[in-house]
C-alpha cells in the first residue's frame, strides 16, 4: 500500500514511517501542504495521514485541496487535540477516518485494514455492476421513428434533473431499460439503481419491501430489515408497474414523494429519504383514477414528467436495427460468430406483429443465437410463431373456440413475460400447468 504522511513534526513522521514500513507499506513524507500536493502530483497514494495542526496551516483547510488533487485518496485525520466537533467536521469535509494521538501501531493497522475492506466492497460492487451490464444489452438510443425519438430525447433531457418520471407503455416496450438509462445519465449515476416490482407482493409485504420493518412488526419479522427506499439512498428507486400498487400502500408512497419522509413498518421514527423516484406502468392511470383504483393526488405527483414508449409494431423501421443490435450482443455474450440474418429471417421479423414488443424480440434473437451453428441466423432458429403468415384474427366475442382464445392468450402472455414463472403468475396458474398448456397448444 502507498502511504503519505503529512505532519510538520519530523519525529512523529519518522516514528510512523518505521511502524508502517514494518507492515510492508511504501511510505513517503510531507511537512507542509505544498510538499503534500507536490507529492500527489508526482505519484499515486492510497491513504494519506493528515495532521489537523500543520504548522501555521489548519489541516481541515488542506483536506479539500488534497481531495481535489487526488479524488480517490483516503485521508485519515490525526490530531493530539481530538474533540467530537473536530471529528464531525473532518468527516463532513471528506476524511475517511479520524485517529487521536497518541496511537499505537495496532490502531494504524486497524485503520488500514478498514480501508482494505472498503476497497474490496467497492471492487465487488463494480464487478457486480459490470456483470449486470454484461447480462443486459444497452438501450439502443438511435431510432428512425419520430414517436420513439421524441420519447428518448425527453428522457435524456430530464435525466439530469431530480424530477419524478412516469414511463408508460405496453409490457415489453423497454420501460425498465429506459429507467436505468435515465439513472445512468443523472447526477445520481454513482448511486444505486433499485427496482421494486409492485404486483409481485401483497400490500403488507410490499410496504415492508419498500420501507423496511422492525423486529416483531409481524409474525415473521425476526430482525430489523432495511427496505428498498433505504437501499436506494443517494440513487434512484424504480417502481415497476406502479398501476398495480395496492391501495393501502398508495398514501405512504405519496408521503415519500411529497415530503421525502417514511417510517419502517412497526416503527414510529420518521426517516428522511434521499432518492429519486422513477415509475413505469402499462395501465392508463387516468382511467384507474376515474375508476377509483388509484389515488388522484398520487397520480399527479408521479406524473411530473410522462414519457410514453410506443409498441414495437408502431416502430417498423426500428425492428431490424434492434434485432442486429441484439444479435451482436448475444453473439458476443455466448462467444459465437453469428454475424447476420438470412433474408428469410429479416422478412419474418418485419412480418411479425410483436405482441410482446422488444422483450419478445430479445427472447427470439437470444434463442436464435443459442441454436445457430454457423455465422448466419436462419429461419429455423426463430420461435415457430415469429413471422408465420397471419391466421384469422382471434378476438374476444369473435367466432372462435374457447381453446383458440386460451391458446392465443397464453401465447401473448408468454411473449410479453421475462420468464415462464412470470407468465404463470400473470395467468394465475402454476408453472407445471403452464408447461402442459404450452405442450397442448404447441407454444
Amino acid at each position: 500500500m502507498d502511504l503519505l504522511l503529512i505532519d510538520d513534526e519530523a519525529s512523529l513522521r519518522r516514528t510512523m514511517r518505521t511502524a508502517l514500513e514494518s507492515m510492508r507499506h511504501h511510505v513517503e513524507e510531507a511537512g507542509s501542504s505544498e510538499q503534500a500536493l507536490n507529492r500527489l502530483r508526482q505519484q499515486h497514494f492510497d491513504v494519506a495521514f493528515l495532521d489537523l495542526r500543520l504548522g501555521r496551516e489548519a489541516g481541515i483547510d488542506v483536506l479539500p485541496q488534497l481531495l481535489r488533487e487526488a479524488p480517490g485518496l483516503a485521508v485519515v485525520v490525526i490530531t493530539a487535540h481530538a474533540t467530537i466537533p473536530s471529528a464531525v467536521e473532518a468527516m463532513r469535509a471528506g476524511a475517511f477516518d479520524y485517529l487521536p494521538k497518541p496511537f499505537t501501531p495496532d490502531q494504524l493497522r486497524i485503520v488500514l485494514e478498514r480501508w482494505r475492506q472498503v476497497q474490496r466492497l467497492r471492487d465487488r460492487v463494480a464487478s457486480l455492476e459490470e456483470q449486470v451490464r454484461a447480462a443486459t444489452p444497452e438501450m439502443e438510443l438511435h431510432t428512425e421513428e419520430p414517436a420513439m425519438r421524441e420519447a428518448l430525447e425527453l428522457a435524456m433531457q430530464v435525466a439530469a434533473s431530480e424530477a419524478t418520471v412516469l414511463l408508460r407503455g405496453e409490457s415489453g416496450t423497454g420501460k425498465g431499460v429506459l429507467a436505468r438509462a435515465i439513472h445512468e445519465r443523472s447526477p445520481r449515476a454513482a448511486g444505486p439503481f433499485v427496482v421494486v416490482h409492485c404486483p409481485s407482493l401483497s400490500g403488507e409485504l410490499l410496504e415492508s419491501e419498500l420501507f423496511g420493518h422492525v423486529r416483531g412488526a409481524f409474525t415473521s419479522a425476526v430482525q430489523d430489515t432495511e427496505g428498498k427506499v433505504a437501499a436506494a439512498e443517494g440513487g434512484s428507486l424504480f417502481l415497476d408497474e406502479i398501476g398495480d400498487l395496492p391501495p393501502a400502500v398508495q398514501p405512504k408512497l405519496l408521503r415519500l414523494l411529497q415530503d421525502r419522509c417514511y417510517e419502517r413498518v412497526g416503527e414510529t421514527k420518521t426517516r428522511i429519504a434521499n432518492v429519486r423516484i422513477l415509475a413505469a406502468t402499462n395501465r392508463d392511470l387516468a382511467a384507474e383514477v376515474a375508476a377509483g383504483h388509484f389515488r388522484e393526488d398520487l397520480y399527479y405527483r408521479l406524473n411530473v414528467i410522462e414519457i410514453e414508449l410506443p409498441p414495437l409494431r408502431r416502430r417498423p423501421h426500428d425492428i431490424l436495427p434492434l434485432a442486429r443490435h441484439l444479435l451482436t450482443f448475444f453473439a458476443r455474450q455466448m462467444g459465437k460468430v453469428v454475424r447476420s440474418f438470412t433474408p428469410e429471417v429479416e422478412a419474418a421479423l418485419l412480418r411479425h406483429s410483436w405482441p410482446g414488443n422488444v422483450r419478445e424480440l430479445r427472447n427470439a434473437i437470444e434463442r436464435g443465437v443459442i441454436l445457430a451453428t454457423g455465422d448466419t441466423l436462419d429461419r429455423i432458429h426463430l420461435p415457430g410463431q415469429v413471422g408465420n403468415p397471419p391466421a384469422a384474427r382471434i378476438e374476444v366475442g369473435g367466432a372462435v373456440t374457447l381453446d383458440a382464445l386460451e391458446g392465443e392468450h397464453i401465447r401473448r402472455i408468454l411473449a410479453s413475460s421475462a420468464s415462464l414463472e412470470e407468465a404463470a403468475a400473470t395467468l394465475g396458474i402454476d408453472p407445471s400447468t403452464l408447461y402442459r398448456k404450452r405442450k397442448r397448444y404447441g407454444l
